[in-house]
Order: structure tokens, then C-alpha cells, then sequence
């Protein structure tokens, strides 16, 4: 693990060098930014009670689906077509340190983005600065909130990226893995739900798993000020997990 931070600081390189890294940035805050545009010219037109920050990340998994996979579907499956993973590892360092300094390159550049949609409700403050005397637009307690849930969530997501990376040679397989992967764990976790909800005869015990592995559950309850540690153990145990197996596996294929 010695070598950790040289491969770190190696993977922030590529991000910046690497084209769909910034197709993925302008992706992601040109829909992010229209869709709070969107938000706030609904909230105009008809007056709700639910503040812009909270409305604004509960729409979190559109970019996610496909900024995930443009960030990490290069990471090992590209590295591992082109040969360079093979060359780095002759050098004296470990598969879970090159696993590890992965994640983290893709996970800093997926907060960055992220801490970047800061700046639409400054934007609006300086052009709109009646927009601001409510106190709505910067509301510190559910922005808090809903920044923790991304930074955990986060960890689960960039996982996944990472793993599906790591099972094939092709980055458009990869890429289609994570999203679909992806698109089971948010989606599919909420639909569960609502079959759940709706009294499917379902056992305590499975109605209770049901709802602690509910996406959106956490995110509601993280905007609301409410804190529970089931989810930090939820998204940073199965991430560990999912960056152990890649480890194993880019071993197993060297």
C-alpha cells in the first residue's frame, strides 16, 4: 500500500487526460443545471412546500447512471486491452493498491462534480437576488444532508463502476454492466419497495431488508436531518466488499 498515493496521484492524471472524463462534467452539469433551472421556474409558477435543495438531489440517480459508468468503465478494462495493467503490475505494488488508488480517482472527480452544483444556487443568489431573501436556496441543514448521503452513496456507486470494470476487456461492456447494475440497485430497490408497500404477504424479516437496502429511504431521511449509521455500513461495507472481489479478480486474470 506504500505505493498508493503515486497511483493516485497517476489516476487523477488520467481522468484529466482522458476525453470522456469531461464529456461525463459536461453531461452532468448541463442536465443538472437545467434541471434545477426547471425547479426553480416550477416552484414559481406553483408554490410548494418542499425547499429546492431537497426536490434538486432527489433526482441524484439520473446523473448517476451515466456519469458512473464514463468515469470508471476505463479504469481497469481499458488499462487491461491496451496491456498497461500487466506492465504496472511488474512494478512493486499490489492488485488492491491499484484497486483502491481506482476508486479513489474516480470517487474525488464524482464528489467534485457534485460539489460544482453549489454553485447554480449562488449563481441565482448574484442574478436573482430576490430569489434569495426566502433563505430557501441555501438552506445549510438539508444541503448538509443531502451532501453526506452523496459522499456515502457515493462509495457504493463508484464500486460498482469499479468492479464492472474489472470483470471484462471491453469499456463499452463495462460501461453497459455498471448502468445496468446500477439501474437494479436504485431503481429496482425502489420498485421492490413498492410492491412491498402495497402488502405483497412479504415476512417481517424480508419487508425490513427491503427498506433498509431503499435508496431513496436514506436520501429523504439524510435531507431531513436525520442520521442513521445502518446506511453508512450499508454503501461502505458493500463497496468494500465489491473492491475486494475486483482485487481478486484483476489477480486471477494477470
Amino acid at each position: 500500500m506504500r505505493h498508493f498515493f503515486t497511483l493516485f496521484k497517476h489516476e487523477l492524471r488520467l481522468l484529466l487526460i482522458n476525453p470522456s472524463t469531461y464529456i461525463a462534467a459536461v453531461l452532468f452539469l448541463s442536465l443538472m443545471g437545467f434541471i434545477y433551472w426547471a425547479i426553480l421556474r416550477d416552484m414559481v409558477n406553483t408554490p410548494s412546500e418542499t425547499i429546492p435543495t431537497v426536490q434538486f438531489f432527489s433526482v441524484f440517480w439520473i446523473p448517476v447512471l451515466f456519469v458512473v459508468p464514463l468515469l470508471t468503465m476505463r479504469s481497469i478494462a481499458g488499462e487491461r486491452n491496451s496491456g498497461t495493467l500487466d506492465t504496472l503490475m511488474t512494478t512493486p505494488t499490489s492488485f488492491m493498491a491499484v484497486t483502491l488508488s481506482k476508486f479513489s480517482g474516480a470517487y474525488v472527480y464524482y464528489m467534485l462534480l457534485w460539489g460544482l452544483t453549489l454553485g447554480f444556487p449562488l449563481i441565482t443568489q448574484k442574478l436573482y437576488p430576490h430569489a434569495a431573501e426566502s433563505g430557501v436556496l441555501l438552506e445549510y441543514a438539508p444541503l448538509a444532508g443531502s451532501f453526506l448521503f452523496l459522499a456515502i452513496s457515493g462509495i457504493l456507486f463508484i464500486s460498482i463502476g469499479i468492479f464492472s470494470s474489472s470483470v471484462t476487456r471491453s469499456q463499452v461492456v463495462a460501461g453497459m454492466l455498471s448502468f445496468t447494475t446500477l439501474f437494479i440497485v436504485i431503481i429496482g430497490g425502489q420498485q421492490i419497495s413498492n410492491i412491498a408497500d402495497t402488502g405483497s404477504g412479504l415476512s417481517s424479516l424480508m419487508l425490513t431488508t427491503v427498506n433498509y437496502l431503499q435508496i431513496f429511504e436514506h436520501l429523504d431521511d439524510f435531507s431531513r436531518g436525520i442520521i442513521d449509521t445502518r446506511p453508512f455500513f450499508y454503501y461502505s461495507s458493500t463497496g468494500l466488499l465489491l473492491l475486494g472481489l475486483s482485487s481478486l479478480i484483476n489477480e486471477a486474470k494477470s
